[in-house]
């Protein structure tokens, strides 16, 4: 049986620098009806895991650590035994969340996870994180990019651990030189692709996005 991408929307809050405001976030499973990995798991674990619907749960990945990707991570971990995964640069943005519960294992640049017969390649991305990163699935035509690429720009970089030139620069040689048909699927709102996005990163630029 081939891999396939289920979609679940979570709500809840995200808290940096001494703000708070209200979220909805994207969290996809990816696999069959046997295994299946979470990309960021958001606010709401039990939703969550009823949504694997019994699958085993193989890994917990993290696009960064902002709170709102990763509140529900370790109650989720707890619940099926799924390590999460996190890139080692976003340890400090992890450590304000979670102090008491590191995560399990690390994520690099070009590491391959598999899953239900297909491979997501993990982009270290940073600019919105420093330890940002998409994961590129060719089979599936998709890469997911959470916070670093939106329908319309960059993801935010005005609070603290983040640098707009350097997003800049992973979306410019990490995603824009993917397949154009590629579908961007994100951490928030609706999806896009690669070819939809390329022409705008001169705008970017310009307007400091």
């Amino acid at each position: 049986m081939s891999a396939r991408i289920d979609h679940l929307v979570t709500s809840g809050t995200f808290s940096l620098d001494g703000g708070t405001w209200d979220v909805d976030n994207n969290v996809w499973i990816v696999g069959d009806d046997e295994e299946a990995i979470v990309i960021d798991a958001a606010h709401d674990a039990a939703a969550i895991e009823t949504a694997l619907a019994g699958r085993t749960l193989r890994a917990i990945v993290c696009t960064h650590a902002h709170d709102d990707h990763i509140d529900a991570a370790p109650a989720l971990a707890a619940a099926t035994g799924a390590p999460i995964l996190l890139h080692p640069d976003d340890l400090p943005l992890w450590k304000l969340t979670h102090p008491d519960r590191a995560p399990d294992g690390e994520l690099a640049d070009g590491q391959r996870i598999a899953v239900a017969g297909t491979e997501l390649t993990v982009l270290h991305t940073p600019g919105h994180a420093p330890g940002a990163v998409c994961l590129y699935a060719p089979d599936l035509g998709t890469v997911f990019t959470g916070d670093t690429l939106f329908a319309g720009g960059p993801g935010a970089t005005g609070r603290s651990f983040s640098h707009f030139p350097t997003i800049v620069e992973s979306i410019r040689g990490k995603l824009l030189t993917l397949p154009p048909t590629t579908e961007v699927r994100t951490g928030h709102g609706d999806g896009t692709t690669v070819a939809a996005e390329a022409p705008h990163l001169d705008e970017w630029i310009q307007r400091g996005h």
